[in-house]
């Protein structure tokens, strides 16, 4: 596998900590302290189908791709208002392809769970070339009273267009069943035969044990891909880590002993934006002109469930 293309689309709305402060019982200083974040995009005129479509088009127009000639795509999205059909259907029919396609709900690990994918699929001679979309709208699953959840959320989309090569170097997947962790229940139809409590609840998040299994999966996660591949550290570009909050970035960064100019991010503009977050980052960095052919990147993120998931990639581009 390799990555020919990438695209993202943010919502117009920006959403600062001061215009927090308008209705929390928050501050600029208390949400910047504790997540690094200063600002994110928030959905209001858009709806994410447009987010993804427009992400997914800038992808192939990157990768010099026409849709005629996707072999498949994958959709990676925790929640929208449809229950059905997935959003990859509405995303086909969208950019006009024609290939099959399905979502998967791998939470913040989604884009690496999806490269994996295409990375079997690619090497099994299933398909030539694939098209990922990452669509996310967590604002959509918090509750805008909590000032502990709310705050650390954004709404993106980001997609890249693999195909055939030698890119991927290693990956690595993992879930630890931990669903008490970080969770919401949604609201399902009522039936006349269902019995007892079948309340429903905006996201629920208990932020220290978040925060430890995110440090020490991700450091985990990524000594055991350099040791695996033989890569030293130092010949590592960047570590492209998922965008939830800059404490645990740091953390990750001091385990691993590496410089900050290292670990790019957004996440102090953009928020936490779930598997959306790794495919808009790396977008930035390539249209920024950050990454030059043959520059090896690490790939980390995590999330409910939970689940982790880190790939070291060969920039090909």
């Amino acid at each position: 596998m390799k990555i020919l293309g990438t695209g993202c689309a943010n919502p117009s709305c920006v959403v600062t900590n001061q215009m927090l402060e308008g209705f929390l019982d928050t501050s600029d200083q208390w949400i910047t302290e504790r997540t690094g974040i200063k600002e994110r995009r928030v959905m209001s005129s858009e709806r994410l189908i447009d987010l993804a479509v427009s992400a997914a088009n800038k992808a192939l127009a990157d990768a010099g791709v026409g849709v005629e000639e996707l072999d498949f795509i994958i959709c990676s999205n925790v929640v929208n208002e449809y229950a059905t059909p997935a959003m990859s259907c509405m995303i086909q029919g969208a950019i006009g392809a024609t290939c099959p396609c399905l979502d998967i709900n791998a939470a913040c690990a989604g884009f690496i769970f999806a490269l994996d994918m295409a990375e079997d699929k690619l090497r099994a001679g299933k398909a030539d070339k694939i098209l990922i979309v990452c669509a996310e709208e967590p604002t959509r699953m918090v509750s805008w009273e909590d000032r502990n959840t709310c705050v650390l959320f954004g709404d993106g989309a980001g997609a890249a267009v693999v195909g055939q090569g030698d890119a991927m170097k290693a990956v690595k997947l993992t879930t630890a069943s931990r669903t008490d962790v970080l969770y919401q229940l949604r609201r399902l139809e009522p039936t006349p035969y269902l019995q007892g409590d079948h309340s429903f609840a905006p996201l629920v998040m208990k932020g220290r044990d978040v925060f430890k299994t995110a440090v020490s999966s991700s450091t985990a996660d990524i000594k055991d891909l350099l040791a695996r591949t033989g890569i030293d550290s130092a010949d590592v570009k960047y570590f492209v880590l998922h965008q939830a909050n800059e404490r645990i970035i740091d953390s990750i960064r001091g385990l691993l002993g590496e410089q900050p100019e290292k670990f790019p991010h957004n996440v102090e503009r953009y928020g936490n934006t779930s598997s959306a977050s790794v495919p808009i980052l790396l977008d930035e960095l390539s249209r920024e002109g950050k990454l030059q052919k043959g520059d090896i990147l690490v790939l980390s993120a995590f999330g409910a469930g939970f689940t982790t998931a880190a790939c070291i990639i060969e920039w090909t581009k």
